[in-house]
């Protein structure tokens, strides 16, 4: 279901997007900037691209405004997809509060980052083979205070993600639903961040939230968007053309186009049976569409020149701390 880029103004209601941009900027920022700004400040970017010359993990943060838009399921799939091609993947679900990757396909989990960062065992003894050889990274689930990581938390896990990073080629970061702190943290220092969304109004609002906060406190001008559960091509555009549209004329945000994927009735039946969609039901509209997506990933390879993502973790956090 992976098509051309359309464009931002395409099939807008004018009256939905004012009543979009009006809900959006209504939003009250949350009051803790610190901690997120502390991770954040400087972002040396620019500068990290010219001094790095060798091939890196290809890190792609996966986010959402909200829950139950089925991000979860597109990384777990689109992960699947990518090994299948040949490719060393790695998945972190960095919903550090509540994961739930896991419970989805059913992984037994013997070590979680909770344990990590209480300095009981490394990231590798976390680490829990699926479908296709993905490996993945578990987090904790319940626990409060993994919601808000501190300074010395993020360095100790980019510590532990190095090694994996320079063992994989890609690097699909799960993030919480939302804006918290942690959630703008992986969204903002991976090389790519893609927002899932679907065409609910309340999907719709609350991922052009995220879009602002990602745009106004953390620069970032370039995002792409997969829209999720749609009807029909038609519905996906006309989803991703009312979000794309605010985005660019309120925030300067260029939205791009990356495909949309079907409401499907195997996609629940998967998930109940904690298995893959791919590997559930592979011929199913839902896991053609993931499969197309991630065959699209790989259609427009990174820069040869990528810089390593962690280290550029490892900045955002030092730089903050100093």
């Amino acid at each position: 279901m992976i098509g051309h880029r359309t464009t931002a103004g395409r099939a807008v209601n004018g009256a939905k997007v004012t009543r979009l941009s009006q809900r959006a900027h209504e939003r009250r920022e949350p009051p803790a900037r610190a901690h997120g700004e502390a991770l954040h400040r400087g972002l040396p970017r620019a500068a990290a691209l010219g001094t790095h010359a060798r091939r890196a993990a290809r890190t792609i943060a996966v986010a959402s405004g909200k829950g139950g838009v089925g991000k979860s399921n597109v990384v777990a799939n689109v992960a699947i997809a990518l090994a299948r091609r040949g490719q060393r993947v790695v998945v972190l679900d960095a919903d550090l509060g509540l994961a739930n990757i896991d419970a989805l396909l059913g992984l037994e989990v013997r070590a979680t980052l909770r344990e990590v960062l209480a300095g009981s065992c490394r990231v590798a003894d976390t680490i829990v083979e699926g479908p296709a050889g993905v490996r993945f990274v578990p987090a904790a689930s319940g626990y409060e205070e993994m919601t808000r990581i501190t300074p010395e938390h993020a360095m100790r896990l980019l510590e532990e993600f190095e090694e994996l990073e320079a063992a994989s080629d890609f690097v699909l970061v799960d993030t919480a639903a939302g804006i918290s702190a942690n959630v703008l943290f992986f969204a903002a220092a991976a090389h790519e961040a893609l927002v899932v969304l679907t065409p609910e109004p309340t999907s719709l609002t609350d991922a052009y939230a995220l879009v602002k906060v990602l745009a106004t406190r953390y620069a970032a001008r370039r995002l792409d968007v997969l829209v999720n559960l749609a009807r029909d091509r038609a519905e996906a555009e006309r989803t991703f053309g009312q979000v794309a549209r605010v985005a660019e004329r309120f925030l300067g945000v260029d939205l791009r186009w990356r495909g949309w994927v079907p409401w499907d009735a195997e996609v629940g039946e998967a998930v109940r049976r904690q298995r893959a969609l791919l590997e559930f039901a592979p011929a199913s509209p839902a896991a053609r569409a993931l499969d197309a997506f991630a065959a699209e990933i790989l259609r427009v390879p990174a820069a040869d020149t990528l810089p390593p993502a962690l280290p550029l973790f490892r900045g955002l956090v030092e730089g903050g701390a100093s």
